[in-house]
């Protein structure tokens, strides 16, 4: 089976050890990047025999309706703040 990814998101990996048997995949929240959460591995105190990779990707750039068309990084566009409205739906 193969795979193609025209366009992957940058990321940030680490494993706190050789061969990790569990991955975590850490989002980070608007107009941050991947680097905000690489601290947090240091502060979980994890076991020194539990290897772990951790992967941080980084939103691709896009303009945020909400925040006036300015252009930062982001999963999805916000167009408001309505509880009640899908951000996925179509306007």
């Amino acid at each position: 089976m193969s795979t193609h990814i025209s366009n992957p998101l940058a990321t940030i990996e680490l494993t706190t050890g050789p061969n990790p048997t569990h991955a975590i995949i850490w989002m980070h929240g608007l107009g941050a990047d991947g680097n905000d959460f690489v601290p947090i591995i240091d502060e979980l105190d994890l076991p020194e025999t539990t290897s772990i990779r951790f992967i941080f990707p980084h939103a691709p750039k896009q303009p945020i309706t909400i925040n006036g068309g300015f252009i930062m990084r982001a999963w999805y566009d916000i167009r408001n703040t309505e509880l009640d409205h899908a951000e996925d739906e179509k306007v």
